[in-house]
């Protein structure tokens, strides 16, 4: 992190704190996660479409000894414990959240068992790459660069970008992000990548929702660029906050990460995520964890669709 952007930092142990861990994963300047990219611009279906698979292998066709596990008939993945409503630890000690109880729907249809573990965001593409996890669960926008590091299934969501403030903050909007405005990040993300090279400035960088929202909500920065569903997630009466704005994001789908040379697995999980998009569990899934995407306009915004090319979305 440049120095310019810890200057403010030395008055707010919170923030102190933080300076400390993001040093200690390694990185102590601006790491975005890709090339500029203006993550607003909607959604470019031909784009998508060449990563998009035309159909799958039907799931009776995959081999499970070839998926190459980390342990036999276990996917072991990675994921966060607290970005609701996507991936987190509920009070019971249960990794869950949309994104995980689909993945679980989907071993389900492999036949395998789910195992979670929880990770930072900016290390887990890395501990994918590195065999460390076989699958990594994160909500993670399928960007050109996250694919030199990792491979990805097919999509099975899109999102929205937010801009998070103070209830009385003079920040409105994405049109009010300018120089001079203290902008918190989670290391790492595409909203890091927007604020880093699209608007060409520099945020504060955090570990985690968490604490960025923390620091909202202490005033500490004026703004928090965040993926929409974690947004609302943190966003709690009296907390004297708000979601500004939130705009659609579907330039890059979300997908699940794995070893990119790992295509057995690749494969199989796509199969799996038809199947799950075809029986309905897709759809109800959606519906229960965005309950502000209860129909399929809502859940299939601009022609965009999860899986396949070939599979057609059925209705809960």
């Amino acid at each position: 992190m440049k120095s310019k952007a810890l200057k403010w930092l030395t008055t707010a142990p919170v923030a102190v704190a933080l300076a400390v861990s993001l040093a200690a994963c390694g990185s102590g300047s601006a790491q975005p996660s890709g090339s500029p990219t203006d993550a607003l611009a909607g959604s470019d279906q031909q784009t998508l479409d060449k990563y998009t698979t035309k159909d799958v292998t039907p799931l009776d066709k995959i081999d499970k000894s070839k998926l190459g596990l980390i342990t036999d008939g276990t996917l072991r993945v990675g994921t966060l414990s607290d970005a609701p409503p996507n991936i987190f630890i509920d009070p019971s000690g249960k990794f869950t959240g949309y994104d995980n109880e689909l993945l679980r729907a989907i071993g389900g249809k492999m036949g395998l068992k789910v195992e979670f573990a929880s990770t930072d965001f900016s290390a887990l593409l890395s501990q994918v790459k590195n065999k460390q996890f076989d699958v990594g669960s994160s909500s993670i926008s399928t960007t050109d660069k996250r694919r030199e590091t990792v491979g990805f299934t097919n999509g099975y969501d899109f999102g929205y970008m937010a801009v998070v403030t103070k209830s009385d903050a003079k920040v409105k909007g994405f049109a009010d992000l300018k120089d001079g405005v203290r902008i918190g990040v989670v290391q790492g993300t595409v909203q890091d990548d927007y604020v880093t090279n699209t608007l060409k400035l520099e945020p504060v960088r955090f570990p985690d929702y968490n604490t960025v929202y923390a620091n909202v909500k202490s005033g500490q920065v004026d703004a928090w660029v965040a993926p929409s569903q974690q947004a609302t997630g943190q966003v709690k009466e009296g907390d004297n906050t708000k979601i500004a704005e939130k705009v659609v994001n579907t330039q890059n789908f979300t997908a699940y990460a794995v070893n990119k040379d790992n295509q057995p697995l690749i494969d199989a999980l796509n199969a799996g995520l038809d199947a799950v998009i075809a029986d309905g569990t897709w759809t109800k899934l959606t519906a229960q964890w965005y309950t502000d995407r209860p129909t399929a306009k809502e859940q299939t915004p601009q022609g965009w669709k999860p899986g396949s090319k070939a599979v057609q979305v059925t209705a809960k």
